[in-house]
């Protein structure tokens, strides 16, 4: 009982030790992916904040709202690079080597990576069931916010406006608080081969936040409609002139509202109305989106389990790989699994192959080659690139 008390206090000061460490990796790793995507989304929508006018707090926001997306594909990325860099050290610095000496092997080493693991998962498949949904409706309900009063902003009362692409807009008055027009002309030009023009004693300027749309809502007036050498006069009590923020703010995606940007409650919604159609080939590809995404839901937070106990017997059997050239490795390794998840998803789509099948293949992948190199590696019998130093040595040695 003496001698096993002790032994026991090492395996669990073992595993503090490996879960301090993984934390610590993990949150750098974490925050050096996440600014790098932000940035890029960033540079995409650069056009929609300066067309905006956008202050600092506003795009701050933004990009607060942003997060929850990226954070579902950037977290299994930084489970794998916080257990592979770890193991990854721990090997380098010859600490497996003294711990397997001590008769600490890699089957006592599991504890802490798996629970990490487990805390990966259950943080992504939270902000994959209910922040996605959060962040994205917050992102579009602030964007067409921010349009609709710029828009009334833009339109001077008295002054032909030429701001928004295809139309020109006249109003002798306009409200600021509640966006009313009066004594309103539009030139609309954003149809082909046709031009329309429409008076209106009154009118409004509103957002449909569903379809990403600008939209001026005209009532009791007369629509001109002029085609080659045809012209049509109408009259109406309401009409709407819709103009969708894509073709105002270039690199910006805010049509109809996507499955993935759709909490698990609405693809549930969505999925059975679908179901519940006739068997037509658009109904069944729609109704594969849906599927597919729900799928999607759980395939990447499962990740962070499959690719975390992979990147174990991968970096035991890794020696003297610089820790550079190792993040890179792991990138790849990802970049891998993306692209076959990517193909997986392009696939359930076109109904070539049942989603719920077809999405959950490259995990099972994944997960059968981490346990053929976890056997491999508890046998010491796995060794990956283990001369690859070497010869990145001899090439620096021969450049200098």
């Amino acid at each position: 009982m003496g001698a096993t008390l002790p032994k026991l206090l090492r395996i669990t000061l073992l595993q503090r030790y490996l879960f301090k460490e993984l934390i610590s990796v993990f949150a750098l790793s974490l925050v050096a992916l996440l600014f790098l995507v932000l940035m890029g989304r960033g540079l995409q929508l650069r056009e929609l904040f300066v067309g905006l006018d956008l202050g600092i707090g506003e795009m701050l926001y933004l990009f607060g709202c942003l997060t929850p997306f990226f954070l579902m594909l950037v977290l299994p990325i930084a489970c794998l690079l916080s257990v592979f860099l770890t193991f990854l050290r721990m090997n380098t610095d010859r600490e497996l080597v003294a711990l397997k000496t001590g008769g600490i092997g890699i089957n006592k080493m599991l504890s802490a990576p798996i629970i990490f693991c487990l805390i990966c998962f259950a943080l992504t498949l939270l902000i994959s069931l209910h922040g996605i949904n959060f962040g994205m409706s917050r992102f579009r309900e602030t964007i067409m916010t921010i349009a609709n009063t710029r828009a009334r902003l833009v339109i001077q009362p008295g002054v032909f406006n030429q701001d928004i692409p295809g139309l020109t807009i006249f109003a002798k008055n306009v409200d600021l608080v509640s966006g009313k027009l009066s004594q309103v002309v539009v030139d609309d030009r954003t149809h082909d081969n046709i031009s329309m023009s429409i008076v209106a004693p009154t009118g409004y300027i509103m957002t449909d936040q569903q379809r990403g749309e600008l939209i001026f809502e005209l009532e009791n007036g007369q629509l001109y409609r002029v085609s080659g050498n045809q012209v049509n006069t109408a009259g109406f009590n309401e009409y709407l002139v819709r103009i969708s923020l894509n073709e105002i703010f270039k690199g910006v995606d805010l049509g109809e509202v996507r499955p993935r940007e759709m909490s698990w409650t609405q693809l549930l919604r969505n999925m059975r109305n679908f179901a519940q159609k006739d068997a037509t080939p658009e109904n069944i590809l729609e109704y594969n989106r849906f599927v597919v995404e729900m799928h999607k839901r759980w395939v990447f937070p499962a990740a962070c389990i499959v690719l975390g106990f992979l990147a174990i017997p991968m970096a035991c059997s890794i020696e003297g790989l610089h820790r550079q050239f190792a993040a890179a490795f792991a990138l790849i390794l990802f970049f891998i699994y993306y692209s076959m998840q990517s193909m997986a998803m392009s696939i359930g789509e076109s109904d070539v192959l049942p989603p719920a099948i077809i999405m959950w293949l490259p995990n099972a992948i994944f997960m059968a080659l981490a346990l053929w190199g976890y056997r491999l590696a508890s046998r010491e019998r796995f060794h990956f690139v283990s001369r690859a130093p070497r010869w990145w040595t001899r090439l620096r040695r021969r450049q200098k």
